[in-house]
């Protein structure tokens, strides 16, 4: 019974050892930014798909600065061209890139919407006020996952930095902290309102 208990005490040390050791932990952690960041793709995506009907019912109903109109179309073709998958999460470039296409498209909307409000008889439309009640929730979606998104990061990147699971992440997994999703520089400006 002793040489048992003798052989079988290692593992159960190295079984306890490696529980505390965050392993688990820093795998959980990851597969939450990914599900997180694919929330967040959804959301981005139900936004496109938005898109293409706002601007052929707002074409259809006015007919209006065909420069705000197309810059909208150009931003979300280049939107959509821009891929990000999970393992890029951990690349700066990559992340700048994607955000950068992703805040034209939310700027080019922005003025869409504003160039609208100067023509009343669209706004009277159904089909239009249908869509823009759809995309204004939308953006409200994409900022509710960006900050999931954002949560999440934190998380995993604090789990790859705390004892002893940076120990653990040195020798076995070599994981890279993520990406955070940032304001778009042009965010930061302050708006200005003309009447």
């Amino acid at each position: 019974m002793i040489r048992y208990i003798a052989r079988v005490f290692p593992f159960l040390i190295a079984l306890v050892m490696l529980n505390g050791c965050g392993y688990n932990t820093m795998q959980q952690n990851e597969e939450a930014v990914n599900r997180a960041w694919g929330d967040l793709e959804s959301q981005l995506q139900r936004r496109s798909d938005l898109v293409p009907n706002l601007v052929a019912t707002v074409r259809g109903a006015a007919n209006f600065e065909k420069e705000t109109l197309t810059a909208v179309i150009e931003a979300r073709a280049k939107a959509t061209s821009i891929q990000l998958t999970p393992q890029m999460l951990s690349d700066p470039a990559a992340m700048s890139k994607f955000q950068s296409a992703q805040g034209q498209l939310s700027s080019s909307l922005s003025r869409l919407l504003v160039a609208v409000e100067r023509y009343p008889e669209l706004k009277a439309t159904q089909n239009f006020r249908d869509l823009q009640v759809q995309l204004e929730g939308t953006e409200n979606r994409i900022s509710v996952s960006r900050q999931r998104y954002n949560e999440s990061v934190e998380v995993f990147n604090y789990s790859l930095r705390q004892f002893p699971n940076s120990m653990t992440n040195g020798v076995l997994l070599k994981l890279k902290p993520k990406e955070y999703f940032k304001a778009d520089d042009a965010a930061r400006a302050v708006p200005q309102v003309k009447f």
